[in-house]
């Protein structure tokens, strides 16, 4: 198989992801190996801007809590303008007087994105916010399910498919145009380790995820063409997952660390694979668990 970006790499790219691994932003993720598939050219790269957002514009499903909202807020914080949007709209109005007075470039929308024509208005509002042009799609906004397989309903398969793989895949279809004509685009999945190992009692959000590990390759593969990268990370236990009552409990996943994870130990690496330094990886899953998925 050929280079899906159709050029060979140049050492400082992959010198950019050496030197993120041994940041205190990583301090989550061990035992990974993020491969940067193809010769390496002797060419230097310009390095001016390589760790900067600054002029970009971002799209971060589900931005008011959690781990999406620790992405907003790194993703501006590295000059990023971003838009993100949430179900509930108190909530949603509450974080913006927040960055308002953080003097981050956020803007927000309701929208369900279990629903297909709030996520084409969503897209159409991002549509005329940007001027026809989107940097970056975090596709972060899912919905946990944690069930028995035979406790499950057709009703719980629904939801579950609908909201963390139907609508990361349909969002990445109509961000397409915008991504390409940003001449060098890159969407974020946010998936888990359950798509990766066996967890209890996640079988339906588990196979959810898993596909949605596929998908980010697929995706990267047909769109490198276009310029457009695809990225997927797969947390492990987050602080914010954990405090749902329905949830597993950190016992159950056998951190190497001895800890669960910091919404804000994920952020990072979506910054990170959205910036320029980070031009050469594509079609990658990145877990940041602990190690847990090391064996």
């Amino acid at each position: 198989m050929g280079i899906p970006l159709g050029r060979p790499g140049e050492p400082l790219e992959v010198a950019t992801v050496v030197a993120f691994l041994c940041m205190h932003a990583s301090s989550y993720i061990t035992s990974q190996e993020p491969r940067q598939e193809a010769k390496i050219s002797t060419a230097m790269a310009k390095t001016e801007n390589k760790w900067s957002l600054q002029g970009t514009t971002a799209l971060v499903t589900g931005g008011t809590k959690g781990i999406g909202l620790a992405i907003v807020e790194e993703l501006a914080r590295f000059g990023a303008t971003v838009h993100t949007c949430a179900r509930n709209e108190s909530e949603l109005h509450e974080c913006l007087e927040k960055w308002k007075i953080l003097k981050l470039n956020v803007s927000g929308s309701v929208c369900d994105i279990s629903s297909r024509s709030e996520r084409e208005k969503l897209m159409d509002t991002v549509s005329s916010l940007f001027q026809g042009k989107l940097d970056i799609l975090i596709n972060n906004a899912a919905k946990g399910l944690f069930k028995g397989a035979l406790n499950s309903t057709e009703e719980d398969y629904s939801i579950t498919t609908t909201t963390n793989l139907e609508s990361g895949f349909h969002l990445s279809q109509i961000a397409h145009p915008l991504l390409k004509a940003s001449g060098g685009g890159s969407i974020v999945f946010i998936s888990s380790i359950a798509g990766i190992v066996a967890l209890p009692v996640s079988s339906i959000y588990s196979a959810t995820k898993a596909a949605i590990n596929q998908l980010t390759r697929n995706l990267a593969l047909e769109w490198a063409k276009d310029k457009i990268r695809v990225n997927c990370i797969a947390p492990g236990p987050i602080k914010t997952f954990l405090g749902s009552a329905e949830g597993p409990r950190i016992e159950s996943f056998g951190c190497p660390m001895e800890r669960a994870g910091e919404a804000e130990e994920v952020s990072p690496l979506a910054a990170f694979l959205c910036m320029p330094v980070a031009s050469y990886i594509t079609g990658q899953v990145i877990c940041t668990d602990g190690g847990i998925t090391m064996s």
